[in-house]
């Protein structure tokens, strides 16, 4: 259940980082917001736990899944600058 919870989790933050970090070169669209939120709720469910803030069974909740997915879209926002530049 631990991975489904994630991705619902992730879901939402993926919606909630699009309204905090909006741009002309972040990803846009449905399917892809809701995968940037989910790799950002795995992200901080990742960092968490090596940081010794979660257990071994426990997730990320909400507010560190938008973390993740505002640290996630960063990232993008870096690459696609990168790439645009090239």
């Amino acid at each position: 259940m631990g991975i489904i919870w994630t991705i619902i989790i992730g879901f939402v933050a993926g919606i909630i980082a699009k309204f905090i970090m909006p741009g002309s070169n972040e990803p846009s669209g449905f399917i892809l917001t809701t995968i940037l939120g989910i790799v950002g709720a795995f992200v901080a469910t990742y960092l968490g736990q090596a940081l010794g803030w979660y257990g071994a069974g426990e997730g990320a909740g909400l507010i560190g899944a938008v973390v993740g997915a505002i640290i996630v879209l960063a990232v993008w926002a870096m690459l696609s600058n990168r790439r645009s530049a090239v």
